[in-house]
């Protein structure tokens, strides 16, 4: 019966979600948000150990309150919101109650409910706002929506469960609510410091790691490290391969800054930066991490150089196929299994075929969001009532297998939709260039997670599309949604009452073009 109330929170909870990102009329919105939080309610109670559901629950009403100051917070300083998800964004807790352990991005997890009340406030209050994330608006509601659908067929109801309240839901509102919010000058160029501050902070953490061989939280880490011929460290983060991305988010948007400052001291600084944190990143010894700087220096090129840059990228993509090609292990993991030795990527070209045997097999529906495991681990007949190595490691290949062709064709809209919010308004303005950080972000993590099956699970990304919706538009791009206009002018757009003082901060923070950098 808890399963059944499971499938229903799930299906209700993304249906929810789904009208708040696309519905026009403001009753709508409000009807999504109340299926939002009831689903997530039942998906937690389903989730919550039996013997501490009375804790859960006092824990809960505390939480809710906490969210409740939070709201108010950001209803009274709105540009507060990015800079605590960004701070949020490695704030990962071991959580354990009863026999369930978990790594829980718990603080962001409050961010997220006291956005949601804050969104529930302003409709409230009159807000017309709607499809604030533009072009990205309907692949993201149809995606969310066919993947809580598909909790209904899964044959594992609680990875499910897990995946939708703990990713899909929270962070999907969150991308929402940050869409909403004003475009600042001084925004922009806070979170690309404190994006830096925690980039340096954590890569020194990592050396320090390395050092002293000591590492933390991740005991499994620790066994890996001793059979290992190489020391990986993971600096505040469970994972090395979380650590690297993290670090790769903030590499990539100091090179915009220093691929388009037209201030020295900005080149310098921003050059600086970049070293330390790539420092830090070596040491996590994480190839899809380098993958993915690779893929994202590429595309800087691109825009930065033009058709130098391309030829660039279609130079080093030939040199580093030929290379990996021309290695007997990845060519034997990729095209076969390799007779003798490890696979050279762990195995993971033999996760991505059996995976896409599950996708042929279940082309209609897939086997449901959260069944990858279970059905890879029933295919391969492995043992055991969660087996390790049954866990997907790409992305388009797990959505293909559990959502079907239809889930993997709205995955592969969503990431063009996305991508091409950001940088199509690229420009060397701020505003542009931030949008081009932006683009480079979801493009990266996208790399990323052919390798690492994290893309929906990472906050990064949904907050890099809300922010690249909250972006004003270029004088030439036609809006497409009827959202409200987000030029840089006066900062009182929600109450639409701005007196002359405020005008002429407006006038101030209007942002004058760049000149190409030489």
């Amino acid at each position: 019966m808890t399963a059944e109330l499971a499938r229903a929170g799930g299906v209700v909870g993304t249906a929810g979600l789904a009208l708040l990102l696309v519905a026009p009329a403001r009753v709508q919105r409000l009807a999504g948000l109340v299926a939002w939080a009831l689903g997530s309610v039942l998906l937690a109670v389903y989730l919550a150990p039996h013997g501490h559901r009375p804790l859960l629950a006092a824990a809960a009403v505390a939480g809710l309150a906490l969210a409740a100051a939070g709201a108010v917070v950001f209803r009274r300083w709105p540009f507060v919101l990015p800079f605590v998800v960004l701070a949020c964004v490695p704030a990962r807790i071991h959580v354990t109650v009863g026999t369930t352990e978990a790594n829980l991005l718990v603080p962001l997890y409050a961010v997220a409910a006291a956005a949601a009340l804050l969104l529930a406030w302003e409709l409230v209050a009159g807000d017309t706002r709607a499809r604030e994330l533009g072009p990205v608006a309907w692949p993201l509601a149809a995606f969310i929506a066919w993947s809580g659908l598909s909790i209904l067929w899964t044959d594992d109801v609680r990875q499910g469960s897990i995946d939708l309240l703990f990713f899909y839901l929270p962070f999907g509102l969150l991308a929402l609510v940050l869409a909403r919010l004003a475009w600042r000058r001084l925004v922009a160029l806070g979170l690309l410091a404190e994006l830096t501050a925690m980039a340096i902070i954590f890569a020194a953490i990592g050396i320090y790691q390395y050092e002293t061989r000591d590492v933390f939280w991740n005991p499994k880490l620790l066994v890996s490290n001793a059979y290992a011929p190489f020391y990986r460290v993971n600096s505040v983060f469970w994972d090395p391969s979380i650590y690297g991305r993290f670090l790769v988010v903030a590499i990539l948007a100091c090179l915009v800054a220093v691929l388009f400052a037209r201030d020295r001291r900005v080149m310098v600084g921003g050059t600086a930066a970049i070293a330390a944190i790539w420092a830090g990143l070596y040491f996590s010894y994480s190839q899809s991490s380098f993958a993915a700087l690779t893929a994202g220096v590429v595309l800087a090129a691109i825009f930065a150089w033009g058709r130098r840059g391309l030829a660039l990228a279609v130079v080093a993509a030939v040199v580093v196929t030929a290379g990996a090609l021309a290695v007997p292990k990845v060519r034997h993991d990729v095209f076969g299994n390799g007779p003798g030795s490890k696979s050279s990527t762990g195995g993971r070209g033999k996760l991505v075929r059996k995976g896409i045997h599950i996708a042929v097999h279940h082309p209609v529906a897939g086997v449901g969001v959260g069944g990858f495991k279970h059905a890879y681990a029933e295919l391969t007949h492995l043992k055991g009532k969660e087996p390790s190595a049954a866990a997907s490691h790409t992305t388009p290949v797990t959505v293909a297998a559990e959502t079907g062709v239809p889930g993997f064709a709205l995955y592969a809209w969503l990431l063009v939709a996305a991508l091409g919010l950001a940088f199509r308004r690229f420009a060397r303005d701020l505003p542009g260039l931030v949008s081009l950080a932006l683009g480079l972000i979801v493009a990266a993590v996208a790399v990323h997670s052919l390798f690492y099956n994290a893309f929906f699970e990472d906050p990064t990304v949904w907050a890099a599309i809300g922010l690249a919706a909250a972006l004003p538009r270029r004088r030439d791009e036609r809006a497409d949604a009827p959202q409200l206009d987000r030029k840089v002018e006066p900062e009182g757009q929600q109450d639409q009452r701005v007196d002359g003082a405020q005008r002429d901060r407006a006038r101030e923070r209007d942002v004058e073009p760049l000149p190409e950098h030489r």
